[in-house]
């Protein structure tokens, strides 16, 4: 590395007659009035070289092409701006200073520029540590602009802090990083930060168009819309685009030689597609993704193009005001607010979820077009169903069928009952393929009961009577307080209970607040005071206790079944997994709710 430097390729092609020179650098800008977007840094630079706080390092981040080289340069000249009148460092550069042209060339003797990605090891830096204790040649300070700073080596960084930490007065370092993270801290934490920001897309439509008209050009403004969005932020990108659209162009840009250029599809089309799809159209959706296929788009780029559509909708109805872009198209603005109007966000989300999952698909497949339409055909089938919340909803709204009428397919709410009782042993039973079956016995119970309509719920009921602890747990889950009747179960063993009072025992593991939470609880949900105590008495059992040694019984009862005892000596290897006995109606009510005839002397019972 030199410090002197060479005369790069601009230079030389300045001094080439008629050599053409790319957008990207003949329009580079040389002064801080010239750049676009980055107003935050340009102000913090004014204001320091204003009350002279110059910092001695500076490290430039952000994305590629938003101007991190060219800031570094422009810095470089401010620090060493000289004129006739003016000798002192300054962020005014309007008048050519004596060393401005050379630095902004890249070939000052006192501004050495290196890359960090061909310059990563402890030798190069060692070169520069061993000249920083050399005065500038001509200028006020000698400034060493290090690009992609994050690929230098850990010996490397070690060996810069110390300079870096106390350089000399006329020394000054800017370093410039795509990838700030790899940076480490103890060098971050030396330098002053600047975070360059992406462009705004409509700052880069204004500064594209400006170009053009300085070129000549005549370019569509859907082009330009077109160019800005492709080039994501970055000034650089978007220069190079312009400048291959107008050799593709001849001379002029329309908007569907970019599209072609870019492999992009028609933002008319795409919005056509998106209703297609909001609609669950899915022939005319098929229809026209091949036609834009047809017309030379890509797969992946069309769903991209959908997504971002989808984002914008989504964006429109909540920021009405994002329809002031630039980027947009007159239908964009137009067509994205009817469909932020109509379309909810639970849709809009479930749709961009299914296009982020889709479009890594289409991108990894080997056919990439049938993956597409199978994106597109999941999006159309999904456009029309009720999203869980409305799905519940409708589940909450509809009224339970009574036990044994008949559904909309005409089967009976409980079949093979007749709307009595019955005994179910689920047995699993080992089959031949190496796999298991389940077969249930149904002892069935004899006495159906005729449905008795329920009576209407009461509204409004001052008193709650209680009279055992499943009257609680009862309260709890129509109170849909689901983990305290969890913990009531597991935890509440009763004791005494009468009116107003309750005593229990409690488990050893019962959370502490337990007694303070079932006595606000019982007041809510009761209509009275309580006082509930904890007693020294061991108490029954508690309620989840209760329902494991019930459910141990009932498969003694079915182990002692001479049916299923015959099964599991049949079938070896076959057990019992599950045992469900229904409620049984009270044969009293039944007896005074059903009149039974006497039966003859002849019936068989």
């Amino acid at each position: 590395m030199s410090e002197a430097g060479n005369s790069g390729p601009e230079s030389l092609e300045t001094g080439k007659a008629g050599a053409y020179r790319v957008l990207a650098r003949k329009y580079r800008p040389s002064n801080f009035s010239e750049l676009i977007g980055q107003e935050p840094m340009v102000r913090t630079l004014t204001n320091a070289f204003a009350t002279g706080r110059i910092a001695q390092a500076w490290m430039l981040t952000g994305v590629r092409g938003v101007g991190k080289t060219t800031t570094a340069r422009i810095l470089a000249r401010a620090l060493n701006y000289k004129t006739a009148t003016v000798d002192q460092p300054s962020v005014d550069l309007s008048i050519p200073g004596e060393h401005c042209q050379a630095i902004m060339e890249g070939r000052h003797v006192d501004v050495i520029e290196m890359d960090a990605a061909s310059h990563t090891g402890i030798d190069d830096i060692r070169d520069i540590i061993d000249r920083v204790r050399y005065a500038p040649v001509s200028a006020r300070y000698k400034v060493y602009i290090i690009d992609e700073v994050h690929m230098l080596s850990t010996q490397a960084f070690n060996g810069l802090l110390k300079t870096l930490e106390e350089p000399p007065p006329h020394v000054k370092f800017i370093f410039a990083t795509t990838e700030i993270r790899k940076v480490p801290i103890t060098v971050l934490s030396r330098c002053q930060r600047f975070d360059l920001r992406r462009i705004d897309a409509g700052a880069l439509v204004g500064h594209l168009s400006s170009i053009a008209a300085k070129e000549g050009i005549s370019v569509d403004d859907e082009a330009l819309a077109m160019i800005a969005r492709a080039a994501e932020g970055s000034a650089r990108d978007s220069l190079s685009i312009l400048d291959q659209a107008i050799a593709h162009g001849s001379g002029a840009v329309s908007a569907d030689a970019v599209r072609a250029m870019l492999g992009l599809a028609d933002r008319a089309r795409i919005i056509d597609l998106f209703e297609h799809v909001m609609k669950g159209d899915v022939a005319a959706a098929l229809a026209e993704f091949r036609a834009q296929y047809d017309t030379g788009a890509d797969p992946a780029a069309v769903l991209t193009d959908l997504a971002e559509f989808n984002h914008l909708v989504t964006r429109l109805r909540f920021v009405p005001a994002a329809a002031d872009d630039a980027s947009l198209s007159e239908d964009e603005r137009r067509r994205g607010a009817e469909f932020a109007g109509t379309l909810s966000v639970r849709v809009l989300s479930r749709t961009w979820q299914m296009l982020l999952k889709g479009i890594p698909e289409v991108q990894s497949s080997n056919r990439p077009v049938s993956a597409a339409e199978m994106v597109l055909i999941r999006l159309a089938h999904a456009a029309d169903l009720p999203t869980l919340d409305e799905a519940l909803r409708s589940l909450e709204g509809a009224s339970p069928l009574p036990n044994g009428a008949p559904r909309a397919n005409g089967a009976p709410a409980n079949p093979g009952n007749g709307g009595g009782a019955s005994a179910v042993a689920q047995v699993r039973m080992p089959s031949s393929n190496g796999g298991a079956q389940t077969m249930r016995l149904v002892e069935a119970q004899p006495a159906p009961v005729a449905f008795v309509p329920a009576p209407e719920p009461v509204t409004e009921t001052p008193v709650v009577p209680v009279k055992s602890l499943a009257d609680i747990v009862a309260l709890a889950d129509a109170n849909r307080d689901i983990a305290f009747k969890v913990q009531l179960k597991r935890y509440v063993r009763p004791v005494r209970i009468e009116p107003g009072r309750l005593d229990v025992a409690l488990t050893d593991d019962a959370p502490k607040m337990l007694l303070n939470d079932l006595t606000s609880r019982l007041r809510a949900w009761t209509g009275r005071n309580w006082l509930v105590s904890l007693s020294k008495e061991e108490g029954g059992q508690t309620l989840a206790e209760m329902e494991t040694t019930k459910r141990e019984n009932a498969f003694s009862d079915a182990k002692a079944d001479p049916t299923v005892a015959a099964i599991l000596a049949r079938f070896p290897g076959a057990k019992i997994i599950d045992v469900r006995i229904p409620d049984v109606p009270d044969v009293e009510e039944a007896e005074a709710e059903v009149p039974v005839e006497p039966a003859a002397d002849d019936d068989e019972i």
